[in-house]
């Protein structure tokens, strides 16, 4: 197994794609240490890992209370546990589809605000671990506006952007210790709850919207939720051993904007063969 007698922290592991991170990183055998702030959800996650043959436990932790991380890294030290894998995935709570020019502060401050202070309290404390340990792996997930102008996407673009800006800085910092630091960029999964409840509230509109994410990546197709998790796994592996301060773009090809000159280039073939025939 690539993580066989890993430790990873999974903060906000009862979401979504912190659960489903936390199951793939189990299968890989490493250890979950599923952490939140809901116990029932948590352990309704740690169960199913456990039901797999995986090991997992989980602490309530508050990814936002530096008091709150550090006192649960420092209790897993004295234990004797090695921090190997630290992966924030907390909501962000975003507040998109609304012009820039019409957004309250407050709605586009919240998503920054919680992106950069959770990631910056969680990786510099796992960091301070792992430089003593001379190992380990912090990971970090934003998405395709992190990458590209995308319009709408009001604050969450933002915190995208200074998010892949902190992995890098942070790596070049830690990079001398043989801790290593990367950040996953995906173009949004369908298979997530937050798409989940969006299609169940409007099943029409969110149709058209993902067709149109869709048709916005070079592959015109999203990535899945194990997806985004498996290029977990690899980064988390001695496989990825020389890979740290990038952002590993798993976004099906949306930020490279190639994709948007395809129709113009195939209708430009097209006027080129039809002249060529007529002559």
């Amino acid at each position: 197994m690539l993580l066989q007698n890993k430790n990873a922290i999974i903060y906000g592991a009862a979401g979504s794609l912190g659960s489903t991170v936390a199951h793939t990183l189990a299968q890989a055998g490493a250890k979950i240490f599923l952490t939140g702030r809901t116990a029932d959800r948590l352990q309704k996650v740690a169960d199913e890992i456990i039901a797999i043959g995986g090991k997992a436990e989980i602490a309530i932790v508050d990814a936002l209370n530096e008091k709150s991380i550090q006192a649960y890294l420092d209790k897993l030290s004295n234990d004797g546990t090695t921090i190997d894998i630290s992966f924030c995935a907390i909501d962000f709570q975003s507040v998109q589809d609304i012009p820039l020019v019409d957004m309250k502060a407050d709605d586009y401050m919240r998503p920054i605000t919680i992106a950069l202070q959770s990631q910056f309290l969680t990786s510099t404390a796992a960091a301070r671990k792992m430089m003593k340990q001379q190992s380990g792996v912090i990971l970090s997930l934003t998405a395709t506006p992190g990458g590209i102008g995308y319009p709408y996407t009001g604050g969450f673009s933002s915190a995208c952007v200074a998010m892949e800006t902190f992995v890098t800085n942070l790596a070049s910092e830690v990079g001398a210790y043989n801790v290593r630091v990367v950040n996953i960029r995906s173009a949004g999964s369908p298979d997530s709850q937050v798409f989940k409840q969006a299609i169940d509230a409007v099943p029409q509109e969110m149709e058209h919207v993902l067709q149109s994410m869709k048709n916005d990546t070079m592959l015109k197709k999203l990535p899945m939720m194990n997806d985004i998790a498996q290029v977990a796994v690899f980064l988390s592996s001695e496989l990825a051993n020389m890979i740290t301060g990038v952002t590993v773009d798993v976004t099906g090809g949306t930020t490279v904007g190639l994709n948007y000159r395809a129709p113009k280039i195939k209708e430009a073939h097209s006027a080129g063969a039809a002249l060529v025939t007529s002559r």
